[in-house]
């Protein structure tokens, strides 16, 4: 893979909305249904209700949208995404007790910290990112947790069967994210059971 400099992480989303506007595709998954059930895992493996959320990569606002629409009342929810017109898209969709704001979350790794949350959610937010800056990524979001970090991935140890994947997207190491998820809590959950032949993977990890 070709290294990274900048903000290169972000490129194929502003790519994606020169094509696409603020259109689901924008978000770079391949369909909704795909989406939906990654959130829905999400919420399996944490308790969302009455939780301080906040979603670093929230794009349109889908996440707080399906919490909303899945009746977890969530005391507060904070959208971070890079691309300031997606930002706009998930503010005038009036969800409540939530807000959307436009910035870098890995070059200003304090706005993790935004409203003190006490989950800490990536939805595919890492996808496009080097290992190393995954790990860093994931250091500043655990420390600005409160109680939970929870993020999923494409993961390396997905079976034969699963789909080829392409740039931008790339798998992860999935045993390096566990070991990683280890050395700072023993209180961790891992799936990779919900897409054939292990396509995706979810670690969620809490403080005593």
């Amino acid at each position: 893979m070709p290294e990274q400099t900048g903000d290169d992480y972000i490129q194929p989303y502003r790519e994606a909305l020169v094509d696409h506007g603020s259109d689901f595709k924008v978000t770079l998954w391949a369909n909704e249904r795909s989406q939906r059930l990654r959130f829905r895992v999400m919420t399996e493996m944490v308790f969302m209700t009455g939780k301080r959320v906040l979603d670093a990569g929230c794009s349109r606002g889908d996440f707080a949208a399906y919490l909303d629409e899945k009746g977890f009342a969530y005391e507060s929810f904070v959208g971070i995404d890079g691309i300031a017109d997606v930002i706009d898209f998930a503010s005038a969709r009036g969800l409540p007790r939530s807000r959307f704001l436009a910035g870098d979350f890995v070059a200003d790794s304090g706005l993790l910290g935004t409203d003190s949350p006490q989950v800490i959610a990536l939805s595919g937010s890492l996808n496009t990112m080097p290992d190393e800056m995954v790990f860093a990524v994931l250091d500043r979001a655990w420390e600005a947790a409160e109680q939970t970090l929870i993020f999923n991935f494409l993961s390396d140890r997905a079976g034969g069967g699963a789909p080829k994947q392409t740039a931008p997207a790339r798998r992860l190491p999935t045993l390096g994210l566990l070991g990683w998820a280890l050395s700072k809590t023993s209180q961790i959950k891992f799936r990779q059971d919900y897409f054939r032949n292990g396509h995706d993977a979810t670690i969620a990890m809490h403080k005593r």
